[in-house]
């Protein structure tokens, strides 16, 4: 959802207002999945080690899952844990016929093999859409769980611009958790993608020709306003703690003072894509839930 623009600014993508409708529409679906079936959806979150942040995050997801009228099933474990426990965790969790969702909370901490931990889950219950299976269909543009952050992300976009196809996208940052699936997200919308990198040669030029920017670098405003194409659409994924005036502020990896000048819309940090991340683990959890019972999985978004 896209709030009133100041005069000559960018409109701001309003990732709250539009993660708290989709709520509304998941809450709706998640009733009619308990009255066929009797049962709730269930989300598994694995949590390992004491971060704070980490902590915070995994506590709200526990009570949106609640909100919604989901189960929420909670295990926190030791940074000291073994893999072998916590391989031993997933397993049962996969044999769990209330469990329809597990997302692993990452980084682990310590020498943890975290790539060997998404392989162990089953991909139906992959809400994280990590797992190489889901990657493979998303890939091949067969249906299957996709990363939460990528597809809030695409949600923001289509609901903004409405029809994306022969769009000119351009996605900074290749990571596996947001650049390379929404890169696939792109292409399956009808986009052309360029992907950009730490390497990339002349990154303002490439950016500079794009209708839409996505930012995952994690690299404070590290795209400056000015390469923004005007009128075009920008994405901020990323969130970094600077000190400015003796005060700690978020701020994304888009110069969003600089961007919000020539950009059409933008989404601000905070308040664009993260609420947007949560709510997508629900609608997962929740076509997961539909999958798993083999019910025809509703369109929520």
């Amino acid at each position: 959802m896209i709030a009133e623009a100041r005069a000559a600014e960018a409109a701001i993508i309003d990732g709250r207002a539009f993660a708290d409708t989709l709520g509304e529409r998941i809450a709706r679906q998640v009733g009619d999945f308990a009255a066929q079936t009797g049962r709730a959806p269930g989300l598994a979150v694995v949590l390992v080690g004491t971060d704070p942040a980490s902590e915070i995050y995994v506590r709200s997801k526990g009570r949106m899952a609640r909100k919604l009228g989901m189960e929420s099933f909670e295990h926190v474990l030791p940074a000291s844990v073994s893999q072998a426990e916590l391989m031993a965790l997933v397993a049962r969790l996969n044999a769990d016929e209330a469990v329809d969702g597990i997302l692993v909370q990452l980084p682990l901490p310590g020498d943890l093999d975290s790539l060997a931990v998404i392989e162990a889950i089953d991909p139906s219950k992959d809400v994280d859409g990590l797992h190489p299976v889901n990657a493979g269909y998303l890939a091949s543009g067969l249906p299957g769980l996709v990363s939460c952050t990528p597809l809030g992300c695409l949600m923001l976009l289509q609901d903004s611009l409405g029809d994306l196809s022969g769009l000119d996208a351009i996605v900074v940052g290749r990571s596996i958790l947001v650049g390379k699936p929404m890169a696939q997200l792109l292409l399956g919308a009808n986009c052309t993608v360029t992907m950009a990198h730490s390497r990339t040669r002349d990154l303002a030029a490439k950016v500079g020709r794009a209708d839409i920017v996505v930012a995952a670098v994690g690299s404070a405003e590290m795209i400056r306003g000015e390469w923004i194409k005007p009128g075009a659409t920008v994405i901020d994924v990323g969130t970094s703690r600077v000190i400015r005036d003796g005060r700690t502020c978020l701020v994304g990896d888009v110069d969003f003072a600089g961007a919000s000048q020539r950009a059409r819309a933008i989404t601000p940090v905070p308040g664009g894509v993260g609420p947007m991340t949560i709510m997508t683990l629900m609608h997962n959890t929740l076509i997961a839930a539909y999958r798993r019972t083999g019910l025809s999985a509703p369109k929520i978004d």
